[in-house]
């Protein structure tokens, strides 16, 4: 089995160390103890293809939207196999998702508005810092 120290594992996950670091805390990630004495490791904790795997899930969740409190839901049904809770909280986060990008969608047609107002050059302020100053 293949292992490697905390900065290889944080590189392999696509992460910091401190963010490796910040998910051991919050009780996403294991710790590994240090193996004693000065042998082949000298001490040094070790991570293996399974931590691996659980930092990209991490990472992947985080990237759909999910929050570190649904992440570590996430994480314990997947041992269970509830599938029908998965499946509830993925539904919830795509609604969420798609709220968002209604107002996304929103804004932009609004800025694309104010954008085409500013550049015609009419004299006074441009609309768009008049509508910024509004907000």
């Amino acid at each position: 089995m293949t292992t490697t120290t905390i900065a290889g594992f944080a590189r392999e996950g696509g992460v910091g160390v401190e963010t490796v670091r910040y998910y051991q805390r919050r009780g996403l990630l294991a710790t590994p103890e240090r193996p004693n004495g000065a042998g082949a490791n000298g001490g040094i904790r070790r991570y293996g293809p399974e931590d691996v795997r659980r930092l990209r899930f991490i990472r992947y969740a985080q990237a759909a939207g999910f929050t570190l409190e649904q992440i570590r839901e996430l994480l314990m049904l997947d041992a269970t196999e509830d599938r029908t809770r998965v499946n509830a909280l993925a539904r919830s986060q795509i609604a969420a998702l798609d709220a968002r990008i209604a107002e996304m969608v929103s804004a932009r047609a609004a800025l694309t508005r104010l954008a085409e107002e500013c550049g015609a050059g009419s004299a006074g302020p441009c609309p768009i810092l008049t509508a910024f100053d509004a907000a």
